[in-house]
């Protein structure tokens, strides 16, 4: 999508597949409820590959890897800016888009559509095939499943996840609350742990790998899956902290407790092999051009002087040697003007979904809350900035101790109005050092502000702690074509329901818009959104 014309021409074609895939996404499930292969025991001894080749399918589709421009409408024009990592210069359908508040149906349909194509649909096939004979494939795909439905309900809150599958008398799908829904991932996590850490403890289990000719990300390690698990449950209980602390304390301490741990070396990542692909947003960023560094990034990551920065990004073609964000949502008549901010720097072909260094902030802030087996904030926090400086082969010893740097002021120099001189504006004011003398919420803001570095390049995760903690300070947008729907001074809080659904599923998408518990707008909190 490389140029002016991408609009119109973009769209005619997404409307046609909208039509085509809709009646697919979330009301052709019978096909799901039966084993079209009528799989033997002895077949899927013999070869796996029928049950297997769908985890391919889901593990490439959590972060669409290809084609480019499914992943920019599933992620990078929506959370990937709202979560201020970067900003698109290209001014699509007339700078009236997502970016500015005008949220694009076109667009927004597609973390939807991924999904339940290409994971909840799989998810189910894998389930029906494997029956009770294969708890081991049953038991990864449920937890895949919460991986991927945990992000689509961050997107738009109510989603159909205990209720996939079963059509309704009148031909509705009933969607799960966000509440529910959460309750389902903690349920399905716990009977994905029990199960796979059984098999991890077998010997002959680990040595067999029979994952490993489908696994992309641990090469059929039961164990280092455990461990992920362990610490999506722990992200899951982080993210319910304010509106269900005994839910969430209940579940974090279980992860906490378990005897494999959780992700502690950079050897431990999620990270998603995507072999000769190229990466999205290499694609998005440097082939076509249409994603540049964010305006909150350049303000943190030269402020603080982070040694990351040129791993993230290049510095800017119009600027040089500097590096130059974007606002988010600022008139721009023509892409020209800011193509030349930074692009992002080449990322290996490698989706991140989870590292270590992210843990280690979550128990960091899991100390904060006092749940046991949390360890030390301080040790923790310290261990999450080392840990993702590792990662980016940079050294940080000198960026632990600093307490004297912040974030710079912002300057756009094409145009003034963009600029951001102080807190009023969003800038924000932390320091690196930890400081046990300070209160909760500035601990919390240290945390969070460190996180959102160390999960770069994924926006979804970023978006969602900033809206479920107010960190870090982010720049409001200076246009804002919702038409009063979405707060400035408050950013997006979500996206619209699928139109397809409004078409294929009226009742069903009516009643979650009850369960949402506000209007089926980009101004409504989410069930754990309460700051």
């Amino acid at each position: 999508m490389s140029n002016g014309n991408y609009s119109a021409t973009f769209l005619r074609i997404t409307a046609g597949l909208l039509l085509l895939l809709a009646a697919g996404c979330t009301k052709n499930f019978e096909k799901y409820n039966t084993n079209p292969y009528g799989l033997t025991e002895e077949d899927l001894q013999a070869d796996y590959k029928i049950v297997g080749d769908g985890f391919k399918q889901i593990q490439l589709n959590i972060y669409a890897a290809s084609p480019a421009w499914l992943m920019q409408l599933q992620q990078n024009l929506a959370a990937d800016v709202y979560s201020g990592y970067m900003m698109a210069p290209t001014p699509f359908r007339g700078n009236s888009n997502n970016m500015n508040y005008d949220l694009v149906d076109g667009w927004n349909n597609y973390p939807w559509i991924t999904a339940y194509d290409n994971i909840m649909a799989p998810c189910k096939d894998i389930q029906v095939k494997s029956g009770g004979k294969y708890s081991d494939f049953y038991a990864w795909s449920q937890l895949l499943k919460v991986l991927a439905m945990h992000r689509v309900s961050d997107i738009y809150g109510p989603v159909i996840y205990t209720h996939y599958g079963i059509i309704n008398g009148d031909g509705s799908i009933t969607y799960d609350s966000q509440a529910e829904a959460y309750r389902a991932f903690f349920k399905d996590l716990q009977q994905a742990i029990d199960t796979l850490t059984v098999y991890a403890n077998n010997p002959a289990s680990n040595a067999a790998r029979l994952w490993a000719p489908f696994d992309y990300v641990y090469a059929g390690d039961y164990r280092q899956w455990v461990k992920f698990a362990n610490s999506l449950r722990l992200r899951l209980a982080i993210r319910v902290s304010k509106v269900a602390p005994q839910l969430a304390s209940q579940q974090g301490q279980a992860a906490l407790a378990h005897p494999f741990g959780l992700l502690k070396e950079n050897a431990d990542n999620f990270l998603v092999d995507i072999g000769n692909t190229a990466h999205p947003l290499n694609v998005i960023s440097g082939t076509w051009g249409d994603i540049r560094m964010g305006a909150p990034m350049e303000s943190v990551l030269t402020g603080l002087a982070d040694p990351r920065l040129p791993r993230y990004f290049l510095p800017s073609q119009d600027y040089k040697p500097g590096y130059k964000g974007i606002r988010n949502g600022i008139a721009i008549i023509d892409k020209s003007s800011y193509a030349g901010f930074s692009a992002l720097a080449v990322l290996p072909p490698k989706i991140q979904l989870m590292t270590c260094a992210e843990v280690y902030f979550l128990k960091a802030e899991a100390a904060l809350r006092g749940w046991a087996g949390a360890g030390e904030a301080k040790t923790n926090y310290e261990n999450g900035i080392r840990y993702s400086m590792g990662q980016h082969a940079v050294d940080g010893t000198a960026y632990i101790t600093d307490d004297l740097s912040q974030p710079a002021k912002y300057t756009d120099p094409q145009n003034a109005a963009n600029d951001v001189l102080d807190a009023t504006g969003g800038l924000c004011s932390a320091t690196v050092k930890w400081n046990e003398a300070l209160g909760f919420e500035q601990k919390l803001e240290k945390i969070i502000l460190q996180k959102w570095i160390a999960m770069f390049p994924d926006g979804q995760e970023a978006w969602s702690e900033f809206r479920r903690t107010g960190y870090p300070s982010l720049f409001p947008v200076v246009i804002n074509n919702s038409g009063g729907k979405i707060s400035s001074t408050q950013f997006i809080r979500r996206i619209n329901f699928p139109s397809s659904e409004y078409s294929t599923n009226p009742k069903g998408v009516a009643d979650a818009v009850v369960k949402l518990g506000g209007a089926d707008n980009g101004g409504t909190r989410l069930w754990w959104d309460k700051r």
